[in-house]
């Protein structure tokens, strides 16, 4: 199973704010420029993100994006859920006329839903915690 780059950069987002002190602001050129990704594409992350209940926004002059909810609380499988159709294949557009002795859509629901169980088992303070080399990648630099 492949993400979406939705996804990766929704996780990239994710842990750089979990980095910050609680409460942190960032913006979004910062981690556009942090990652070199297009920052329009950024902005519907952070959007969703934000919809989603992970990331919350503040307007102003002294205004940015930081994380809804502590890190401990906001887990992979939640955020994936958020963001990926998780649905492998499309068995009605258009028309699959073997859909009514399929096994395939069986199959790959039961592989989507173990790779979902798996995410379930980490959040994304498990990604941050005794992990001073990531520290030290997005720390800011003068």
């Amino acid at each position: 199973m492949q993400l979406t780059s939705f996804s990766d950069f929704a996780f990239r987002a994710l842990i750089y704010m979990g980095t910050l002190p609680e409460g942190e602001l960032t913006s979004i050129s910062k981690v556009t420029e942090l990652y070199g990704v297009s920052r329009n594409h950024m902005v519907k992350v952070i959007n969703k993100l934000g919809h989603a209940g992970f990331v919350t926004t503040v307007r102003g002059k002294h205004g940015g994006i930081r994380l809804a909810r502590p890190p401990a609380s906001i887990g992979l499988g939640e955020v994936i859920r958020a963001l990926e159709p998780l649905r492998l294949i499309d068995c009605g557009s258009p028309f699959c006329h073997i859909v009514p002795a399929c096994r395939l859509k069986d199959v790959l629901q039961q592989a989507t839903d173990a790779f979902v169980q798996v995410l379930d088992q980490y959040t994304l303070a498990d990604m941050l915690s005794d992990n001073p080399e990531l520290i030290a990648l997005l720390a800011p630099t003068e």
